[in-house]
Formats: structure tokens, C-alpha cells, sequence
């Protein structure tokens, strides 16, 4: 039998048709479902639900508690706090089930999600944005943005290494920023 190189606990379920990259961790009591791939060097912490067909990127975390349903999309070095929350159909009926019509999410490369965030399916959260624990994403986010409240607004911008930026837009790690073409809410790295 072909040594796994990552890593399942005894109590978690994957089922078939399942990619699992090199040095990943899946934790207590989690199911990866059919026809999902997740990326190298992820680490899925206790009760962690990949839903069919999902799609994770490499040096994913997802802490405890978090379902990423059909529709959701994470790309590389995306962190996902505790008991962060996806949804998949934009009106849900109990009675009118959709069966597969579900609308994307996608976390774009370096996104934070704070602690009990939720994500509206439907949105892009933008490249190395940082999303507040209990925020509640309605919208799509812009690269770098620091989002906050109910519904999440931006309410500053955040470097690629985590730290909010100050007004000139340059970070004390050495990252400067701009206004992409005078746009006060698009900003880029230089």
C-alpha cells in the first residue's frame, strides 16, 4: 500500500474521488466529500466540513467549526477563523430544495476571516483582505481591505503581512501601497 503523505485523523470520514496535497493535516471529526481537492500544507481543525466538488488552495487554514459548501472556493494562504460561516444559495427554501444550483464564493490568495465572520455567498473577498471576526460580508471586498460591522464595511486598509496600514499607505514590514488610478477604494501593492 503506497504511503499517504498527509495526514487524517481516525475519527474524520473522506470519501472517493477526494485530492489531498502533500503535508496536510485534516483534524477530529471532519468530512471531506466527494470530488473535492484540497491543496498542500493545509491543516483542517476539529469539525471541519468540505463539501462536494469545493476547491481549497495550498497553506490553507480553517480552524474549528467551519463548513465550506459546495460553491465556495479558497485560494492559497487563506485563513479561516473559528466557526466562520459560507452559504451557497442566495434564497434558501426548505421546501424548494435547488440541488446543485449553487452560486460561488471565492476567497482570493492571502484572505483573513475573523472568528464567527459570515461570507454571503455570491461575494469575492479580495486578495489579502482582512475580514473582522463577526462581520457579515454582503458585497464583494477589494484587495487589501480591512472589513468590519454588520454589513461589513471597509474601514481602513491592511497590508499583505496582516498589519493595518496607515494613512500614507505604507507598512512598517517595508510594503508601500497606492490608490489604484485615484480610486480611494481600490488599493494596490506598488
Amino acid at each position: 500500500m503506497e504511503e499517504k503523505k498527509f495526514f487524517v485523523h481516525e475519527s474524520s470520514y473522506v470519501d472517493e474521488d477526494v485530492e489531498i496535497g502533500e503535508g496536510t493535516k485534516i483534524w477530529h471529526f471532519c468530512h471531506v466529500q466527494r470530488g473535492a481537492r484540497i491543496g498542500r500544507n493545509c491543516s483542517l481543525g476539529q469539525n471541519v466540513n468540505i463539501g462536494n466538488n469545493v476547491r481549497v488552495g495550498n497553506g490553507v487554514r480553517i480552524q474549528n467549526n467551519v463548513s465550506l459548501y459546495e460553491g465556495v472556493e479558497l485560494e492559497d494562504n487563506v485563513f479561516c477563523g473559528p466557526s466562520c460561516v459560507f452559504t451557497n444559495v442566495v434564497t434558501p427554501r426548505a421546501h424548494f430544495p435547488v440541488h446543485g444550483v449553487y452560486a460561488r464564493t471565492l476567497i482570493r490568495e492571502g484572505a483573513s476571516l475573523g472568528a464567527n465572520c459570515t461570507v454571503v455567498c455570491g461575494h469575492t473577498v479580495g486578495r489579502s483582505a482582512l475580514i473582522a471576526a463577526g462581520a457579515v460580508v454582503t458585497k464583494d471586498v477589494p484587495d487589501f481591505a480591512l472589513m468590519a460591522g454588520v454589513p461589513a464595511r471597509r474601514i481602513g486598509w491592511v497590508c499583505e503581512c496582516g498589519r493595518r496600514l496607515d494613512d500614507v499607505l505604507e507598512c512598517e514590514c517595508g510594503r508601500k501601497y497606492r490608490m489604484r488610478d485615484g480610486n480611494r477604494e481600490k488599493c494596490c501593492q506598488e
